[in-house]
């Protein structure tokens, strides 16, 4: 199972914004530019961010995104899930009504803890956590996110 570009850009710009707000909103073009993902692919992975509730934006010349919440309060779970809807390794994992055999199958209960345990990793990461991990990376963590 692979996330989608949506889930890991997303990621990075909510970790961008997180990393770049001190001074103010932090403008799309900017983190186009750090991240090497094109504006126009940025606006539309801020928009469901957005209607979540993980980032606000502000118009005009000082313009641009701020994080909603405390980065302590925002996990990488959260972002992944607005992202990509409610992921499970497989189909039967989000509704059981979906095979005939959904309640005597012995593989499922595998594939519903494999989704939980994914979550429960991805829900204990906050972006204050990946914030520290960047300060005491330094610059290296910015090649990083990058490249990722």
């Amino acid at each position: 199972m692979k996330l989608s570009t949506r889930s890991r850009y997303g990621t990075r710009m909510v970790l961008d914004i997180a990393l770049h707000s001190q001074d103010g909103p932090v403008r799309i073009s900017d983190i186009s530019k750090r991240q090497g993902v094109s504006v126009k692919y940025l606006e539309k992975l801020i928009r469901p961010l957005k209607q979540d509730g993980y980032i606000t934006s502000k118009r005009g010349p000082r313009g641009g995104h701020l994080l909603s919440e405390k980065p302590e309060n925002i996990t990488v779970g959260q972002v992944v899930r607005t992202m990509e809807g409610e992921l499970a390794l497989t189909e039967c994992t989000k509704d059981d009504k979906i095979c005939p055999i959904s309640d005597d199958c012995l593989t499922r209960k595998v594939w519903v803890e494999a989704t939980n345990a994914m979550f429960e990793k991805l829900d204990a990461v906050s972006f204050a956590d990946l914030i520290e991990e960047a300060e005491r990376a330094g610059s290296s963590a910015h090649q990083c996110l990058v490249n990722s």
